[in-house]
């Protein structure tokens, strides 16, 4: 098994409150890391896509008043959202007690919906985790394993995959998986096929600006459709919405949203690019870097981090800036080359924000100034950065 920096987390989470929700798309490991709290705490685990599982709650408040003294973890939560207001109820009854924290470990495959029902049943009682996939930091550190973590995503399967064509071919099923299963258990109108016609189209359009009304004649489709199957790709976690970044200013900015597909693995899939030399001869190169580092950068930020992007009509552009916790700004280029040239709208943009920190995240090993207010950094070094501040 990989270690994984979410792990802690958790840890630390569930010392601190009641429940935790570990959010991820389907097969990024909340399972498996889940695992090693039935090991380490003695957990009981529910897997509740499993029908024996889910009758020993037929009646969840006297079954979970047996387990007060253990962790209970619940994987698939979303499937019975009628169990959170008695949750509520039961946590409440063991505060008052004494049982204050790490008394539930809720494992989720959907955002919105997971965080809705909790939301509305569970607030001031639950913390929320999200699972990204395996980080270059979590890996070895050989320009091998870099590469196959760019080409085959950071899903564990994927990754550890005995060759590029197995992981290819898992890929392709997962994605037929989330067409099947996914999609219709929470939006069964939506057509699998068209689904997977935008979603295609959103990864031939890796790290540009959303034209749903372009999208929608391509598929034949209004406009209204676009954003609501585009709203179910961002709700699986499949899909990121990076919005532009608003300041006071009298220049013209970009209003609307870069859309990403969020794993690299499964961009590579729905454009059939199965291995590093054919990702290096693909036009797509350059946008699956910039997603690759995004995710990455976004799945280590500090919480209550806000991300965007900032664009001009007239040509300054940031690829990503990071509103920390406390109000400074990190504005971040993000270059495929090792040795990394900078725009001059980079800099027309740094004028515009004056951000406390300006980086140009690479694909190099090397970290060095490029000028006094710009510094060139690999992108491990750039994730150590961002764990620094959550620690």
């Amino acid at each position: 098994m990989v270690a994984r920096f979410a792990h802690k987390e958790v840890f630390d989470a569930l010392e601190r409150q009641a429940a935790v929700a570990l959010l991820g798309p389907r097969q990024v490991g909340k399972t498996t890391l889940a695992y090693w709290f039935v090991k380490e705490r003695n957990a009981l685990y529910l897997d509740l896509e499993n029908s024996d599982d889910r009758r020993k709650l037929d009646n969840p408040s006297v079954f979970l008043g047996n387990y007060k003294d253990r962790l209970v973890i619940l994987d698939e939560i979303h499937r019975m959202p009628n169990l959170f207001p008695i949750l509520r109820g039961v946590i409440d009854q063991g505060r008052r007690q004494g049982l204050r924290n790490g008394r539930f470990l809720l494992l989720g495959s959907a955002s919105l919906d997971l965080l809705k029902q909790a939301g509305e049943s569970l607030a001031g009682r639950i913390r929320y985790v999200e699972l990204p996939g395996f980080l270059i930091n979590e890996i070895e550190s050989s320009n091998e394993a870099r590469q196959k973590l760019w080409v085959r995503g950071g899903f564990p399967d994927n990754y550890l995959a005995n060759s590029d064509a197995d992981s290819f071919l898992l890929r392709k099923d997962l994605l037929q998986t989330y067409l099947d299963r996914d999609a219709r258990m929470f939006s069964p109108r939506i057509p699998a096929e068209t689904l997977l016609r935008l979603w295609t189209m959103l990864a031939h359009n890796q790290s540009q600006l959303l034209n749903a009304a372009a999208l929608g004649k391509s598929l034949q489709t209004s406009t209204q459709s676009v954003t609501r199957y585009l709203d179910l790709l961002v709700d699986l976690l499949l899909v990121r919405r990076l919005t532009p970044f608003a300041i006071n200013t009298k220049k013209r900015l970009v209003k609307a949203p870069k859309v990403y597909i969020r794993d690299s693995g499964l961009l590579h899939a729905l454009l059939n690019i199965s291995d590093f030399s054919e990702l290096c001869g693909h036009p797509v190169v350059g946008s699956s870097w910039e997603g690759f580092v995004v995710e990455s950068l976004l799945g280590v930020s500090p919480h209550r981090t806000h991300a965007g992007f900032y664009r001009t009509s007239a040509g300054a552009e940031i690829d990503l800036i990071l509103e920390l916790p406390g109000g400074d700004k990190w504005a971040i280029e993000i270059k495929q080359n090792s040795a990394p040239k900078v725009s001059r709208g980079f800099y027309s943009a740094i004028t515009d924000l004056q951000p406390q920190k300006a980086f140009v995240v690479h694909a190099g090993d090397e970290e060095y100034p490029i000028t006094d207010e710009v510094t060139a950094i690999p992108l491990s070094k750039m994730i150590d950065n961002l764990l620094s501040l959550r620690r």
